[in-house]
């Protein structure tokens, strides 16, 4: 199908590493793309834009707003973020993953990560000085439909989703809709995010031109699921996403729904989603598995190797990392006792080395983020301290920690403890820490080379799994 003027305008902005309007950029895929590209190309991942002192300065103050005010800027960023509905019409895998590649810088890198979003990824990305190709992109439209109502919001979607699909051959439809932790976004925006099935003339062009001979795709394979809707060929519907409720909690009545549904002011007083056809991959975190033969067969071509990066859960991955870097910065010779914890899209490889803060990722800011940290904690050798930024989504969503089990955790360090960019009295509407993560971060004491030409090598890599990998719930195949 011949591609329209707007299409055309937008793949060549894409080729030179204009964003299209369509792909969000507040999300977990394009944070973890951009902050791994900007650490290859030696620079910090700002926030806040050009002045973001003074970003955070003003969004701290907003942040003292009674909720009722909060709430209404929260859902008018994230439906000035979203789409028209009829730029799902215009959609074109090709033009995404010329923006993706557009990211990184052209040079030859000894391996590339390719698969699911995950922040424990970039950090690894980072320490090996490779890039990460997503496999998904978050697509948002605008919308406006009942919230608690999932079943209005999937029977809208089925038309311009099938348009969509039929324009990009490539391409599965992963649709979410969370009324708990996205509450203040999905009564207005629609979320659709795209996965792809197959590498692509793009992605094969990079791998091409910029892997070394011989040189090792990592295909992140995030084998986590959800109770999930196969609405038609490569359409899925998701109801609820991954924090503190468990898929099966958003498919039953309970008074802690109907509690949470009152105090929102809800006309409905429990949830009546589809029905589901089972466990399905995920549709932020979940690899879609139809992706992993085509990488298997343009490596055999290309005399390339493949390793599986297998794992159930998004953050199983980064004890492992931060792990990793502990026992890479005691080879560099760097003190290995500060450990920084970083929470969903607020992620810094590059201040992490230059500070020389061990990273470990967590997906959110709920109550299964926090057990599994605290869970790390428990097993790995103590930290003497610990810094932690926090994501804050607007409201008291369902299974969200509170900032006491929070700080319980910064407290377990042995001689000092700290938030990074979290106003403790108003999170979890605390819109500054969109800024202040990456402000109150470059603060911290601590000044180390970042090993930007001298990254960690696969051999050091191998060295360290054969040392420790079995202790880590992540398989290497």
């Amino acid at each position: 199908m011949p591609l329209s003027l707007y299409q055309k305008i937008t793949q060549r902005l894409a080729s030179s590493g204009r964003k299209p309007s369509y792909i969000v950029g507040l999300d977990s895929a394009t944070a973890a793309l951009q902050a791994t590209a900007k650490y290859l190309h030696g620079k910090e991942m700002r926030a806040g834009g050009f002045a973001p002192s003074l970003t955070g300065s003003f969004l701290n103050a907003a942040s003292y707003l009674p909720s009722k005010l909060i709430e209404p800027i929260s859902t008018a960023v994230g439906w000035l973020n979203a789409a028209s509905p009829s730029v799902l019409n215009d959609v074109q895998a090709q033009t995404m993953s010329q923006w993706v590649v557009s990211q990184y810088p052209k040079r030859r890198y000894p391996g590339v990560l390719i698969g699911s979003s995950s922040g424990g990824a970039v950090h690894l990305g980072a320490a090996l000085g490779i890039p990460w190709l997503p496999q998904t992109l978050l697509v948002c439209a605008r919308h406006s439909v009942d919230l608690d109502d999932p079943k209005q919001e999937l029977e809208w979607a089925k038309a311009p989703t099938k348009e969509l699909l039929r324009n990009n051959p490539d391409l599965w439809a992963y649709q979410m809709h969370d009324p708990n932790q996205d509450r203040l976004k999905v009564g207005h925006v629609s979320y659709f995010r795209l996965k792809r099935s197959r590498l692509g003339t793009e992605y094969k062009q990079f791998l091409e031109q910029n892997l070394a001979p011989g040189g090792t795709i990592f295909l992140v394979d995030c084998q986590y699921k959800w109770l999930s809707t196969q609405v038609a060929d490569r359409h899925l519907f998701q109801f609820g996403g991954k924090g503190g409720l468990s898929p099966k909690d958003y498919f039953q009545d309970s008074q802690e729904i109907a509690d949470f549904l009152r105090r929102h002011g809800s006309k409905h007083r429990q949830w009546n989603p589809p029905a589901h056809d089972g466990y399905l991959p995920e549709s932020e975190w979940g690899f879609e598995p139809s992706l992993q033969e085509d990488v298997e067969k343009f490596a055999h071509e290309q005399g390339l190797r493949v390793r599986r990066i297998v794992f159930n859960d998004p953050q199983d991955l980064s004890p492992l990392v931060a792990d990793l870097y502990r026992w890479w910065y005691k080879v560099r010779g760097l003190p290995t006792n500060r450990l920084l914890v970083e929470s969903f899209t607020y992620l810094n490889p590059w201040l992490a080395l230059r500070l020389g803060l061990v990273p470990y990722w967590a997906v959110f800011n709920d109550l299964t983020s926090l057990d599994h940290l605290n869970r790390y904690l428990d097993t790995a050798q103590p930290y003497d301290e610990i810094y932690a930024n926090l994501f804050s989504n607007g409201l008291n969503s369902l299974g969200i920690a509170s900032i006491d089990q929070w700080r319980s955790m910064v407290n377990r360090a042995r001689q000092h403890g700290q938030f990074v960019g979290v106003n403790e009295q108003t999170y979890p509407g605390d819109l500054g820490s969109f800024a202040r993560h990456y402000t109150d971060l470059k603060k911290l004491d601590g000044r180390y080379p970042v090993p930007l030409l001298e990254p960690l090598t696969l051999h050091q890599l191998d060295a360290f799994l054969a040392q420790e990998g079995d202790r880590y719930s992540v398989r290497w195949i």
